[in-house]
């Protein structure tokens, strides 16, 4: 399991950064990271012992028991698995809803507007997704040679593609900066696309279109109570506190 992939966890991020949000070194930091991997490989490792003895039907007896090419998946995949599930979903859901929120606040006539019509629920969800884009970047190597736009791309070059520069690009969105749950078209890349598209999209729009359905049945109206505070991440990105002030419907 990369370290990288735990690295902007809410979990590591509040052991790294403190009440205070202090800086570790990044030595200290990668211990870390390392450490808490230690931590889930041992949980899982009883987990998978467990469930290959008494299989259930749940998603950590399916991957104990995975067979590929006639073959168990060896114990570094399967940890991997089982890490990436526990791990994702959490800050990127939670750091989706909590930007909608915030661009919602300083709307009210927007916020008015989806209250009063729940046909753009779908909308608030997809342009939450969008406008947020909690994973902000994935690295991946080239594997022959190429060009995109114009520019040459070597075999074995190392690529960043940056998911909230193409989710605010102003050639495909019309004011890509503005949170308008009306958008449409709203092609954003922030699940990513083809054999990497990301496994839990529709948990995750199924549970953002649950908590907006009920938040906006349940409040008359928000606005700010402070000021807003962005995580310090490279990875996964969102608001580290939200203070709102809300009226109850």
């Amino acid at each position: 399991m990369p370290i990288a992939l735990l690295a902007g966890h809410p979990l590591l991020r509040r052991h790294a950064h403190g009440e205070g949000q202090c800086d570790l070194p990044e030595q200290s930091a990668t211990q870390l990271v390392a450490g808490a991997i230690a931590d889930f490989e041992a949980y899982f490792a009883k987990l998978t012992a467990e469930r290959r003895a008494n299989p259930t039907d749940d998603v950590a007896s399916t991957i104990a028991n995975a067979v590929i090419d006639g073959e168990p998946l060896n114990d570094r995949d399967m940890m991997g698995y089982c890490i990436i599930l526990a791990a994702a979903g959490h800050d990127t859901t939670s750091a989706s809803t909590a930007g909608t929120m915030l661009a919602l606040a300083q709307d009210p006539e927007q916020w008015a507007r989806v209250k009063a019509d729940c046909s753009l629920l779908g909308g608030i969800v997809e342009e939450a997704i969008r406008c947020t884009t909690p994973v902000q970047h994935f690295m991946r190597t080239a594997s022959e040679d190429t060009e995109v736009g114009g520019q040459a791309i070597a075999k074995g070059d190392w690529l960043m593609m940056n998911y909230v520069a193409a989710n605010h690009d102003p050639s495909v969105f019309d004011d890509p900066r503005k949170f308008d749950a009306a958008r449409s078209p709203n092609r954003h890349l922030a699940f990513g696309a083809g054999a990497h598209q990301c496994l839990g999209l529709r948990l995750a729009r199924l549970e953002m279109r649950i908590l907006f359905e009920t938040l906006l049945d349940r409040i008359d109206s928000i606005d700010l109570a402070g000021e807003p505070a962005r995580s310090k991440s490279t990875f996964v990105g969102g608001l580290k506190t939200l203070p709102l002030r809300f009226n109850a419907a």
